[in-house]
This record gives C-alpha cells, sequence and structure tokens, in this order.
C-alpha cells in the first residue's frame, strides 16, 4: 500500500506541475534547508503567490503532497482518498490562476537516490544548495559521497535553472556546474555577502545586524530576535533569490523584516528565574551544533550568570560519531562554564571537553532529556544563558519545557507538542 500511495503520489505531482507550471525553488543541505526555505517564502510572499510546506515535508511523501496541497492522510484510507480527490481536482478543474505562482520546496536526503527521485517529480527552477556535514552519513562511503547526491539538486534542475550556492562551504562550490550560478555568505568574493556582522545578545535583546552587499547596493538589515551566522545565510539565500525573480531591494528587505524566530531553531525564550533560554532543540548536526555555541559564545551572562551548555547527541553520523561528538565537546569547553551531556552518545562530548582542560565538577551527564531537565530546574539561576540542543531523537525540548518560565505555552513555542510525540 505504501508504494502505491507514493507512486500515485508522485505521478498527480508531476502531472499538476506540468498543467499549472509554478516556478519551483528547492532547497537542500545538511544545516539550515528549512530556516532557509522558509527565509526564501517570506521574501517572495511580498510580491507573489507562494506555497511553502507547512511541516516538515520534505521527502518521497512531503514533496508531492506540497504540490497537492493536502496534507498526509496517516493510516486512514479515507484521508488518503481525500487526498488524492483534492489532487485529481487540481490536476482537471483548479484554473491556472488560482494555482501558486512559486513553490518553495525542501529536498531531503536519508538515502542515495533521495535528492535524483525528487527531482524527477519536481524538477526546480531554482536550486539553493546551503551546507554539507556529515548528518545523515551512515548510507555514505564519505561526506564526498553525500555532497555528491546533495549536488543532484543542482544537476537536477530544468534546463536554464539558476542554482544558489553557500560560498564559504568547500564541498557545496565543489558542486559547481556549467549552469548559471550564483553565490552567497560572508566570503568577499560572493555575490551577495555580509559586510559588518554583530548579534545583540543581551537578556532583553536578541537581534542579528549587518550590511547587505548586493552587486553595487549596501543596505542595512536587522532581523530582531534571529541570532547566528545561520539565519544570516538564510537570508541571504533569500535575498538571492528574491533579486533573481525581479525583487527590488527594498521589496526584499520588507520580507525579511517579517522572519520569526520558528520553534526549536534558535529561538530565545524567558526561563525560570530569571534566565534566558536559547531553544535550538528541533535537529542537530556538527555544524550547527558549533554555530550553536559560537551563538552562546556571544552572549555575557549578568549578574555571576553562567553560559550553560545542554548538548544531546548527534544521531545518523556512521562512523563519523565519535570523532564528531569528541571535536563538538572540544568547542563546548572554549564556550561554557557549565557543560550538560544528554545520551550514551554524548559521553564522547564529556569526553572531548575533558581533554581540552575543562573542570569536570562543572560537566554533568544524564540519559536522557528528561533526567536533564530536573536537573537544570533545581540547579540553573538568575542570569545564566542555557542553550539546549540535540538531535530529534533526543527529544531536548523536554528539558526546555522544564525551565520554561511560561510552560502553559509548551505548545505554542516548543517543537513536537503534538500527536504521538507527546506520548513518548
Amino acid at each position: 500500500m505504501k508504494k502505491l500511495i507514493q507512486s500515485l503520489l508522485a505521478y498527480f505531482a508531476k502531472q499538476i506541475l506540468h498543467k499549472h507550471r509554478p516556478t519551483v525553488v528547492a532547497v537542500t543541505g545538511s544545516v539550515g534547508k528549512t530556516s532557509t526555505r522558509n527565509a526564501i517564502a517570506a521574501v517572495l510572499s511580498t510580491k507573489f503567490s507562494v506555497r511553502s510546506p507547512s511541516e516538515n515535508y520534505n521527502n518521497e511523501f512531503g514533496v508531492p503532497l506540497t504540490i497537492i496541497g493536502e496534507k498526509s492522510g496517516g493510516k486512514s484510507i479515507f484521508g488518503w482518498l481525500q487526498v488524492f480527490r483534492k489532487a485529481i481536482a487540481t490536476r482537471y478543474t483548479l484554473h491556472a490562476t488560482s494555482y501558486p505562482q512559486i513553490l518553495v520546496l525542501e529536498y531531503g536526503l536519508d538515502h542515495p537516490g533521495d535528492i535524483s527521485y525528487l527531482c524527477q517529480i519536481a524538477p526546480p527552477d531554482i536550486s539553493v544548495l546551503t551546507a554539507v556535514t556529515p548528518v545523515h552519513a551512515e548510507f555514505f562511503t564519505s561526506v564526498e559521497d553525500l555532497a555528491k547526491e546533495k549536488g543532484q539538486i543542482v544537476r537536477g534542475m530544468k534546463s536554464g535553472g539558476v542554482a544558489f550556492l553557500n560560498v564559504d562551504e568547500p564541498l557545496v562550490m565543489a558542486e559547481r556546474t556549467d549552469c548559471l550560478t550564483v553565490t552567497y555568505g560572508f566570503n568577499s568574493d560572493a555575490d551577495v555577502r555580509v559586510e559588518n556582522y554583530q548579534t545583540d545578545a543581551y537578556m532583553d535583546r536578541c537581534a542579528t545586524r549587518f550590511d547587505l552587499c548586493l552587486y553595487e547596493e549596501r543596505t542595512p538589515v536587522v532581523l530582531p530576535n534571529l541570532l547566528g551566522r545561520g539565519q544570516v545565510y538564510a537570508a541571504l539565500a533569500a535575498v538571492a533569490v528574491g533579486k533573481q525573480l525581479g525583487m527590488t531591494t527594498d521589496e526584499i528587505v520588507t520580507g525579511l523584516a517579517t522572519l520569526q524566530p520558528q520553534a526549536g531553531r534558535m529561538r530565545p525564550l524567558a526561563g525560570i528565574k530569571g534566565t534566558l533560554l536559547l531553544d535550538d532543540t528541533y535537529n542537530a548536526a556538527p555544524a550547527s551544533m558549533s554555530a550553536a555555541l559560537d551563538v552562546l559564545r556571544d552572549f555575557s551572562p549578568v549578574q555571576q550568570g553562567r553560559r550553560i551548555a545542554v548538548l544531546g547527541k548527534m544521531a545518523e553520523l556512521g562512523r563519523y560519531s565519535e570523532d564528531e561528538h569528541r571535536l563538538l565537546g572540544l568547542h563546548a569547553a572554549e564556550v561554557a562554564d557549565i557543560l550538560v551531556c544528554v545520551n550514551e552518545e554524548a559521553l564522547d562530548i564529556r569526553r572531548g571537553a575533558i581533554e581540552a582542560g575543562m573542570d569536570e565538577t562543572h560537566i554533568h551527564y544524564f540519559k536522557d532529556s528528561t533526567e536533564a531537565g530536573r536537573w537544570l530546574d533545581f540547579n540553573v539561576k538568575q542570569g545564566d544563558v542555557i542553550l539546549i540542543k540535540g538531535s530529534q531523537s533526543s527529544r531536548m525540548e523536554k528539558a526546555v519545557k522544564d525551565i520554561l518560565a511560561q510552560p502553559t505555552q509548551a505548545k505554542n513555542l516548543l517543537v513536537r507538542q503534538y500527536g504521538t510525540w507527546l506520548e513518548t
């Protein structure tokens, strides 16, 4: 049944794209996919009709569902019948002007061939490649092979398509082809670049500021409540795509001003006892973990507060797992006053921190996020800045909920606050 549903979804998605011919913007990468997709959709929505998935629809089911404009039927046959009724109506009766002008899609990767398959369903007009790190590397012989599969989003474009590449990522730039390419990043060689980057990292005020350098233009940009270079990369990709589609700089900056921190993606939240929480619990990879620690470093805690890093495991790293966790520990020792390690794999984070010279009495280990949350509840104090991050399977949002100043608002503030997630 699963294979039949997958085949039908792919068929109808292709048919709908053939009829309505929207511009397809596709985003992939090891980190930053969702933030980049959301930023692009926000910017383009100021001028065009845009559809982007409201959930994490980035696989062989999610991408066609986004094209159709429906949610998953789950385990219900009637739910899937509704999906296919919508697909048939969109294909045969919906007027072309009623369909979105632009689809901003996210292409995820678990196994070799995944990106190629999605490109066969929806070949991009515009492809965006954010970064490549060893996440999802367990089914690949090397990170270079992983990069080549991610790079299929460039090679799978329509004729005349444009690729947008993060110039600061060597593995991304290695996938550059003969197609038209636009680069973005902090490097001075980037077509769309950042200068004068700074972070407002205070207990009562968080923002990222930079000068947007777009060819001959220079425009100051402020991203309230958005922290870290990852958010800047997402904004730069959105700027570059917007320009490619004919938007003015004023229109683009207006779109950037609408960006809001997403649940679980470096979202500043008020914690108990006058603490500040940096909730980055959606997922984790080596690059995003390192970037999160860099954000924590930017904060200067007040009233004898401390920088506390609460780090869960990074999943799906395959043979890179032990080394990447140890390297993370080396980095954490440079940043954090207190290190909390969660899950068995995170013992290698602890080992790396000790190796870097961190006092063992400042390192705490817990088998799961529930235990970690209880310890934090008793031990945080006023002025502490607490970064909490780990892979989805670590369920680090449970630790956030334990020390959230407004736990009754968890449903609106945190990730995975619905359905079976709340039962596990």
